[in-house]
């Protein structure tokens, strides 16, 4: 890791709550010129493609912060902030679609937003998949998984029905592995 080019001299928590944390860090730049950058602290979470004979599965779920409902790779987070990715990874897929996956293949490691986030995301590919029970009360939450064929996910992509740029990136980092 090279050397920092602002030094942090003072931290300051905004607001706190048990999921995130908003921090205002006074720095000073290279030049010696000082500043204020805000930060969110969130927990890390784990995105699985969970993918059996050509196809993928989504979910759909309400998405509060932007009033709708899209479809995304199952994914999520715990507010433990040391879970093992693995354990998460098999825990989502296992609660948002009822999927047991025999293999797991961590397949990447990538930042949210980091110019604003520390929050990093682990990215699974998940095949030998049996079904198990969902541990969601899909009612509740009114979540919807099912399979689609990769092209039509992929259609998706571009027709601007998936839009969380975490299934984008992570479907195509999959296919520049040759996972997929």
């Amino acid at each position: 890791m090279s050397k920092p080019e602002i030094e942090t001299i003072g931290t300051t928590v905004v607001y706190k709550n048990r999921w995130m944390t908003l921090r205002e860090d006074a720095i000073v730049r290279a030049d010696g010129s000082s500043g204020l950058y805000s930060v969110v602290e969130k927990p890390d979470f784990a995105v699985i493609a969970a993918v059996s004979d050509g196809e993928i599965y989504l979910v759909e779920q309400y998405r509060y912060p932007v009033q709708d409902r899209f479809w995304e790779l199952p994914q999520g987070s715990w507010e433990e902030q040391t879970v093992d990715p693995l354990v998460l990874a098999r825990a989502e897929l296992r609660e948002e679609t009822g999927l047991i996956a025999g293999s797991m293949l961590h397949a990447g490691r990538l930042f949210l937003g980091y110019g604003y986030s520390t929050q990093a995301y682990d990215l699974f590919l998940a095949t030998e998949l049996s079904t198990g029970k969902t541990q969601l009360d899909a009612e509740e939450f009114g979540l919807i998984a099912k399979p689609f064929k990769l092209h039509l996910v992929e259609d998706m992509i571009r027709d601007g029905t998936i839009k969380d740029a975490t299934t984008v990136a992570a479907l195509g980092l999959l296919r520049l592995k040759g996972l997929l």
